[in-house]
């Protein structure tokens, strides 16, 4: 069956774009003003557009019906189960108290806020948005977020905020691949267009992610960590979407920029480290609990240096030499469902 789509059936543009856009209001309205449950919302959402497209514009509805179940399936067999796999990697962390040890280790390479912003919602989301897109680096990143004292809408915020740069490389490429889909044109020249586009506003959105939450003089303050960042995502973006393919621009770059900037906040760091206000009681409760517990496990390790006739300085050596070795496996443990996820879709995503 052959149809030819009328843009402009009404004979006045703006009528007609209103009633295309029904579908669209429809689904915000019933989610946002009327609190109804995502998956009816959606339902209805598709509905609505079934009937403008067959009543309004003319396609006919066994076409119609056959366009709803195809995007359907494209939804559920090239989307869902990305997300649906993500997701089921992040519960699994959660359930094993992994992700607390994640959180931890974002915490213990900087206390700055700024910079665990980079690190979480910036680097980190792009990583997620390439392996799993469709809200997931809201949803993941902002929970890590969420965890490390961020308030919840403030997280979601900024990680909306973060994922306008990976986004057109989400879930593998997605948006490129249906985009050549829909235009007929030639995939790798919109991947490469896309590329040479999109690198400077991944240098500009980790500068105005960090400028959202302090003023002017505080984002200067750590500039060096938003070009380490953004320019090491923005040249991975570059060169992998011009060279390589469309499928894993945004892990590499994600985990590129992530590795970057770990390495770079070893050797260096921000004059003055930025709190929340309320951190501060927070902090003194924590480092509280944290001293006791280290106190009551030195005396513990102290006596079984005596028992074995060691010095007590022998004693601390070990003790301290013990706790990082354990704290090293512990990371390590916590982030390796995550690499070896990154580590099968790289092999799997390279071109042939």
């Amino acid at each position: 069956m052959t149809w030819t789509q009328v843009y402009d059936p009404f004979g006045h543009w703006w009528l007609s774009t209103v009633v295309a856009a029904l579908p669209i209001v429809v689904l915000f309205c019933l989610l946002a003003v009327f609190r109804v449950r995502p998956h009816l919302a959606a339902l209805a959402g598709a509905l609505t557009a079934t009937c403008a497209a067959s009543l309004a514009f003319g396609m006919p509805w066994p076409l119609s019906f056959v366009s709803f179940f195809y995007g359907a399936a494209f939804g559920v067999l090239k989307i869902a189960w990305i997300v649906v796999a993500a997701v089921y990697l992040y519960d699994i962390s959660v359930y094993t108290g992994q992700f607390e040890v994640m959180k931890e280790s974002v915490a213990s390479i900087t206390a700055d806020r700024r910079l665990q912003v980079l690190l979480v919602a910036f680097c980190f989301g792009a990583l997620i948005e390439g392996a799993a897109g469709f809200g997931a680096p809201v949803a993941i990143a902002g929970a890590f977020m969420i965890g490390l004292g961020f308030e919840p809408f403030y997280a979601a915020a900024l990680n909306l905020i973060a994922n306008t740069a990976p986004v057109a490389w989400g879930a593998i490429g997605t948006p490129v691949h249906t985009l050549a889909s829909v235009t007929g044109l030639p995939e790798s020249d919109l991947n490469a267009m896309i590329g040479r586009i999109l690198p400077f506003a991944s240098v500009l959105v980790p500068f105005w992610l960090v400028r959202t939450m302090v003023g002017w003089r505080k984002t200067f303050e750590v500039m060096p960590a938003v070009l380490v960042v953004g320019v090491s995502f923005a040249l991975t973006q570059f060169l992998w979407s011009n060279f390589v393919d469309s499928n894993l621009v945004d892990i590499v770059g994600g985990m590129v920029s992530l590795a970057a900037t770990v390495v770079f906040l070893r050797f260096w760091k921000p004059r003055r480290v930025w709190r929340f206000p309320r951190d501060a009681e927070t902090d003194i409760a924590a480092e509280s609990r944290a001293t006791e517990a280290e106190r009551e496990r030195g005396e513990l390790l102290d006596d079984d240096a005596r028992a074995r006739g060691d010095s007590l300085d022998d004693g601390r050596a070990a003790r301290v030499s013990s706790r990082r070795r354990g704290a090293a496996r512990r990371v390590a443990k916590a982030w390796m469902p995550f690499v070896i996820l990154s580590a099968f879709v790289v092999v799997w995503g390279l071109p042939q």
